[in-house]
C-alpha cells in the first residue's frame, strides 16, 4: 500500500511518499481501505519529534483518522460488514491506504457526507465530547470559552456546545475568522490580536465571567483564564502551543472552587474511546446527519502532498479542517 512516512524529525519536507505492507488486524479490530484522513496539529507535533506514537500504533505513519470502506473483518459478531462506509479515530497510521481500527472507535458515515467531510470529524469530536461534556460538564445554558475559535477543535466545539443549549465564545486571530466564528453559531467572537479577551469578557458577561474554558494556548493565557472563570468554573488543558509552565493564584483559585484539569487523548486505551464514539452516536451524530451541524474543511489535498498541508497547518491560516483525499 501506499504510505506517507516521516523520514526524519524535521520540517514538511521529511514526510515522503513510500510503499508498505497492508498493516495485520487481529482481535477486535477491522480493516479499513481508507478514503480520506484528516490532518491535525498532533501530526505536525509528531514530524517535529515532539509527539511520539503510543508503542501499538504505526511509528513513522501519522494521521490520527480517517474515512473509509471495511474492507475485512477480524472475527464473528461484529457490529460491521464489508463494504460499510466509516469514519474512525485511530492512534496513528491514518496517512496510508489501509489502517487496522479497533471496531468501537468506528462510526458510521451520515448519508449526507463524503469521506473528505467525514475525515474531517473524528479526532476533533472525540476531543471536545471527552473534554467539554465528560470532563467538563458542560451543561445546557451554561457559557463556553474556546481559544482557537477556527481550529478543528474550534469549529466542532462551537457547534457542538451550542447544538446542546450552552452558549459559546471564542478568540480568534482576525477579523475575517472572527465573523466565521460568530457566524457558525458564537455568541461573540474575539480577535485576540486587538483586544483582551479577559477585559472583553468580563464586559460581554456583565462581570460573570463563564462557566468553563476549553484551552489549547497554555501558559501565555493561564492568568487571564483563571480570572475569566466564573464560581465553580472549569478549565480544561488540551495542548500547550504557548508554555507549560505558568503561575497561579490559588487563592483566587479556592476562593472561585475553581476546577482546573486537562487530557489527552491518543494514549488512552480502546474502551475509553469506544465510549466517547457511543456518546457521540447517541448525541452529535443524528445532528450531523441533519445538518444541524456540519463538517468544515478548509482545504484537500491529494495524500501526496502531505508536505503541503503541514505547510497550511503551520501557516495557521485555514478556517477548519485540512484533509487529505486518497481516492
Amino acid at each position: 500500500m501506499k504510505a506517507i512516512i516521516i523520514t526524519e524529525p524535521g520540517g514538511p519536507e521529511v514526510l515522503q511518499l513510500t510503499e508498505r505492507p497492508v498493516p495485520e488486524y487481529s482481535g477486535n479490530e477491522v480493516l479499513v481501505k481508507v478514503m480520506a484522513a484528516g490532518v491535525n496539529r498532533p501530526d505536525v507535533f509528531q514530524r517535529k519529534g515532539n509527539y511520539p506514537p503510543p508503542a501499538w500504533a504505526p511509528q513513522d505513519i501519522p494521521g490520527l483518522e480517517i474515512a473509509g470502506v471495511v474492507e475485512a473483518i477480524n472475527f464473528n459478531g461484529s457490529r460491521w460488514n464489508v463494504g460499510d462506509k466509516v469514519c474512525a479515530l485511530v492512534s496513528g497510521g491514518g496517512y496510508a491506504e489501509y489502517v487496522s481500527v479497533p471496531e468501537g472507535q468506528c462510526l458510521r458515515i451520515p448519508g449526507n457526507l463524503s469521506f473528505v467531510e467525514a475525515a474531517s470529524l473524528p479526532e476533533t469530536f472525540f476531543t471536545v465530547w471527552s473534554n467539554v461534556f465528560d470532563r467538563g460538564q458542560l451543561k445546557a445554558h451554561e457559557s463556553l470559552l474556546v481559544h482557537g475559535g477556527t481550529s478543528g477543535i474550534g469549529v466542532a466545539a462551537i457547534q457542538m456546545a451550542k447544538a446542546l443549549g450552552s452558549t459559546v465564545y471564542v478568540t480568534a486571530g482576525t477579523d475575517e475568522k472572527c465573523r466565521f466564528c460568530e457566524e457558525l453559531g458564537a455568541a461573540k467572537a474575539i480577535n485576540y490580536k486587538t483586544a483582551n479577551f479577559r477585559e472583553v469578557i468580563s464586559q460581554t458577561t456583565g462581570g460573570q465571567a463563564v462557566n468553563m474554558i476549553l484551552d489549547m494556548i497554555g501558559a501565555e493565557y493561564f492568568a487571564d483564564n483563571i480570572h475569566s472563570l466564573a464560581e465553580e468554573g472549569r478549565l480544561v488543558q488540551i495542548s500547550t502551543m504557548k508554555g507549560k509552565d505558568a503561575q497561579i493564584d490559588l487563592s483566587l483559585v479556592m476562593r472561585k472552587r475553581l476546577t482546573i484539569t486537562g487530557s489527552t487523548l491518543r494514549n488512552r486505551d480502546t474502551a475509553f474511546k469506544s465510549a466517547i464514539a457511543t456518546k457521540l452516536e447517541a448525541n452529535i451524530w443524528p445532528l450531523l446527519a441533519s445538518g444541524e451541524i456540519k463538517p468544515v474543511v478548509h482545504a484537500v489535498f491529494p495524500v501526496e502532498q502531505a508536505a503541503k498541508a503541514h505547510e497550511l497547518m503551520e501557516s495557521s491560516s485555514h478556517i477548519g479542517k485540512i484533509v487529505l483525499n486518497l481516492e
